[in-house]
This record gives C-alpha cells, sequence and structure tokens, in this order.
C-alpha cells in the first residue's frame, strides 16, 4: 500500500497531504467517483497516532457513508455509554452509539478502503510547498512539491486537499495558517491491565478541579487495553500583548504530566488502572485545533479539511466524526462542481467548488460555537456536579445529554441560563 517517492506519477486530478481520517475520507469518496488521486503522508502506514480514540454517533455515521464501519466494528471494542463523573464523584451514565479502536488500525482501515476504491497510496512522502501559476494575489495553486530524504518530486493536481493536522507546518508553507498556536493540548496513553476489564465498559470523562481547565478521560480498548489521558481544550487562550502573527494567543502555564499524576490522584478507577497495568510505549502529547478556526479554509486550487482546518470540538476533544465529515464535503464539493461544469471545465469550477465547501464548513459552525459555550465545564467543573446530580434524578435530562452525544440536542443550552433554570424546573 505505502509506494515510494520514486513511483509518484507527474499529474493526477487530487493530491491529498495526509492520510488521517480527513484525508483518506475525502481520498476514497474521490476515487470511489472515478477521479485520478494520489494520497500521501509523512509517515509510513499504518502508524501510531495521538487521540482518544473514541467514535461518538457522528463518527460512525461518516464511517457508515464510506462503507467501513462495518469493518471499524470488527475490530474496535464497541460501548453504550459515556461516563461522566463529576469532582464529588457524582456519575451519570448517558447512553450513544459508542466504540473505540485505536487510531493506528482506524486510519488503516478507512485508508486502505481508499487504496482499494483506486486512489495511490505514497508513504513515507512530506509535503514541502505547493506549486503555483500566476503571481499573487491571482496565484493558483496546481499542484505540490514533494520529499523524501535529499529526492523532491513535483506533482501536477487540478486539486490540492490539506489534511495535515493540528501541527501547522503544511498550512504556514501554503499560506493558509491564520494561527500558529493550537486550541489546546492532550496527553494520552495506552495501559494494560486484564483485572480491569467488565469494571470500566463506559467511555469515562472526568471532571475535577485538580484537572481544570480540562479533563480526564478512561476508554476501553478491545483486548483489556485501556487508552487514558487528559486534555486542556483552551490551552492558548489567554492574549499576548502585540502579538499578531499567531492569533495573539499565548500558552498557560500547564505541565500535563502533573495534570495526568492528578487525574491519578483523585479519580480511584485511574489509580488501579496504573498501579495494576503495564504502559504499552511511552506517554504521547499532541496538539488540538479546534472550533473551525486558525486557518484559511480555501484557496484556488486548494481546500483545507480536517484538524488542519479546526475540526476538533473544544468542550470533549473530539475530532474523529467531523474530520472524516469535512474529508466527505471537501470531496463531495469537488465531484459536485466536476458534475456542473464538466470533467474537463476548470475556468470557473475552482471558484463554484470553493464556495461549496465553504458553505458547507460555515453550516458546522453554530454546532462548534454551542460546544464551545459549553467548555465552560472544563473551566468550572462544579456545574458537572450540577449536571450530573439532576440527571441522577431526572430522565428527560438524561436523553437531553444523549441527544448532545447523537447530535440532536443542543451542548450549550446545559450550559446557559435557561437551562440551569430548567435543571430545576423539569
Amino acid at each position: 500500500m505505502n509506494l515510494g517517492i520514486e513511483d509518484l506519477p507527474a499529474a493526477c486530478d487530487v493530491l491529498v497531504v495526509g492520510a488521517g481520517p480527513a484525508g483518506s475520507a475525502a481520498a476514497l469518496t474521490l476515487a470511489r467517483a472515478g477521479l485520478d488521486v494520489v494520497l500521501i503522508d509523512q509517515h509510513h502506514f499504518p502508524r501510531d497516532k495521538v487521540c482518544g480514540d473514541g467514535l461518538i454517533p457522528d463518527a460512525h455515521n461518516a464511517l457508515r457513508k464510506l462503507g467501513v464501519l462495518d469493518a471499524v466494528m470488527a475490530q474496535a471494542q464497541a460501548a453504550g455509554h459515556v461516563g461522566c463523573i463529576g469532582p464529588r464523584g457524582g456519575r451519570i451514565d448517558v447512553p450513544g452509539d459508542l466504540a473505540v479502536l485505536p487510531r493506528k488500525q482506524l486510519d488503516d482501515i478507512v485508508c486502505r478502503a481508499a487504496v482499494a476504491a483506486g486512489a495511490r497510496m505514497h508513504a513515507p512522502v512530506r509535503f514541502v510547498a505547493p506549486i503555483e501559476a500566476g503571481a499573487a494575489p491571482h496565484a493558483v495553486v496546481v499542484g505540490a512539491r514533494v520529499q523524501h530524504g535529499n529526492a523532491i518530486r513535483e506533482l501536477r493536481a487540478r486539486w490540492l486537499l490539506l489534511a495535515t493536522g493540528a501541527v501547522p507546518q503544511a498550512l504556514l508553507a501554503a499560506g493558509m495558517s491564520q494561527r500558529h498556536t493550537p486550541s489546546g493540548v492532550a496527553l494520552r496513553g495506552y495501559v494494560k491491565n486484564g483485572a480491569m476489564v467488565g469494571r470500566i465498559r463506559a467511555l469515562e470523562i472526568v471532571w475535577h478541579r485538580a484537572l481544570t481547565p480540562g479533563y480526564g478521560w478512561i476508554f476501553p480498548c478491545p483486548d483489556g487495553v485501556f487508552n487514558v489521558g487528559v486534555g486542556i481544550a483552551d490551552s492558548h487562550d489567554q492574549r499576548r500583548e502585540g502579538a499578531h502573527d499567531d492569533g495573539g494567543l499565548k500558552k498557560r502555564e500547564l505541565n500535563l504530566r502533573q495534570v495526568l499524576d492528578d487525574f491519578q490522584r483523585v479519580y480511584a478507577p485511574a489509580r488501579e488502572l496504573m498501579a495494576g497495568g503495564t504502559l504499552l510505549g511511552a506517554w504521547k502529547g499532541a496538539p488540538l485545533r479546534c472550533t473551525l478556526e486558525g486557518a484559511r479554509y480555501t484557496r484556488p486550487g486548494l481546500l483545507v479539511v480536517g484538524e488542519a482546518a479546526g475540526s476538533t470540538y473544544s468542550f470533549t476533544g473530539e475530532g474523529i466524526g467531523k474530520a472524516l465529515e469535512t474529508g466527505i464535503h471537501a470531496a463531495e464539493a469537488i465531484l459536485r462542481g466536476r458534475s456542473a461544469a464538466g470533467a474537463d471545465a476548470h475556468a470557473g469550477v475552482d471558484a463554484t467548488v470553493r464556495a461549496d465547501y465553504e458553505a458547507r464548513l460555515h453550516a458546522l459552525k453554530p454546532r462548534f460555537a454551542l460546544y464551545q459555550r459549553a467548555n465552560i465545564v472544563n473551566r468550572h467543573p462544579w456545574l458537572a456536579d450540577l449536571l450530573i446530580w439532576r440527571a441522577q434524578r431526572s430522565a428527560r435530562l438524561v436523553r437531553r445529554m444523549s441527544g448532545v452525544l447523537d447530535e440532536t440536542s443542543n451542548p450549550g443550552n446545559l450550559v446557559s441560563v435557561k437551562g440551569m433554570v430548567r435543571l430545576f424546573t423539569e
């Protein structure tokens, strides 16, 4: 599946940079429709990826649309609830269609499906810069220069899709970055502990004053392995005087290893899991790009998809589902533009595709804004105590919380003034 840089063609219809959920979803959708697609990644596949690995309903829906849900679920650990645990130890299990599968396996499944549909996967190959035709500000992206070792190749493409994740180097090289710093940070590890199988069956999320302004999680993977981690969704939210090149944000004074230690100290199951388990590999950290902010979505000949476009929810840190969605949206915008103008008509198609894709992302923005509002729970964990206490006495509230998972309820309403009033009137 991993062809080398020496096998790269001179041209293709679409070059997709990044073979994670967004890039592979786009490549699969485009290749299935008959386009000539080249997919590259800087890492040889399969590869590890720092993530919570949780698949909530939006991910299930996207994987189903791509036709790979059965393959994913055959390897995943299914779960029926998210366990929400407050600072005082209260707990409510919120039902939903959920699963956990390490990204090394998930991304490989979607990438292989793209290759089976006809996309050509080349790795390890690193994106260097776009190839442009014309002069600024009217330059059009017509391909990319890519590299492996000392070898550099040029590949021409009608469309370049950047699905390069939260690290901003590719965005900077392509002139698409509006903020160099991430929205948040996370630290995770895999712990194997067979004694905890059956004791931790839900996707557990823990809020506590010691973890503010973030949370801890334990997600059960297959084979007695657990994904354990801590996340800070607004790690770079403080204004830096006189800073303009990165959006004026600076990093909070945070030590994620200390937050992880505090997670074990305040949550007994995390402590037991670590004490009696075996850490598989090292703890790994990663940045997060949230709220569909921090990057330009398009320029002539280029679309930005997935976490590069900020497709992670700030409240929960969940990003797999929306990354898949943005990849599908980008592919569908390209296909719709080609269909409307004819496969050989390129002039005018660019503007149509860009407008279509940007409209699709803007349609998602209100939901991201609601999750940003709900992020107040991470900063004020006593709100989690209040919600859990009331949910233990209200089946209707549990249904609303479940609706947040499957995107039929507004997460921001749970913590609005009106929502707080409803907690005591329902």
